[in-house]
């Protein structure tokens, strides 16, 4: 080794503190891109049907039910279990269009990064 020189100490080059600050600054505003893009997300609202539209439900971005509807005529107390299969299905595929419409949403902010938990 040469005089001065000191083993495992190689500055890298464009490091410093001003680059960090400026790394951590456009961490901050992809985050609260991210938060404003989740609220406008919980106030949106997606609703699937089943049956040929005997049972619609309505879900919001915050993943709750908001609203079924049940047509009278597919109410037969002599077959329960086919309503709540085709309540199961319209759930089901209303929570997965949220899911979709959700991950489109944050990948437009994140650009497909693919940041875990996203």
């Amino acid at each position: 080794m040469g005089k001065g020189m000191k083993a495992g100490k190689k500055k890298k080059p464009g490091g410093g503190k001003g680059n960090m600050q400026k790394q951590l600054a456009q961490m901050q505003a992809v985050q609260a891109k991210m938060d404003e893009v989740q609220h406008e997300i919980e106030q949106m609202e997606t609703t699937a049907t089943s049956g040929g539209g005997a049972v619609s439900v309505t879900v919001t971005g915050a993943k709750q039910i908001k609203d079924i509807t049940i047509q009278q005529d597919v109410v037969d107390p002599d077959d329960v279990e086919m309503l709540q299969d085709l309540i199961i299905t319209a759930v089901n595929e209303a929570m997965r269009q949220m899911e979709e419409i959700s991950e489109n949403e944050m990948n437009k902010v994140t650009g497909g990064l693919g940041i875990p938990g996203l």
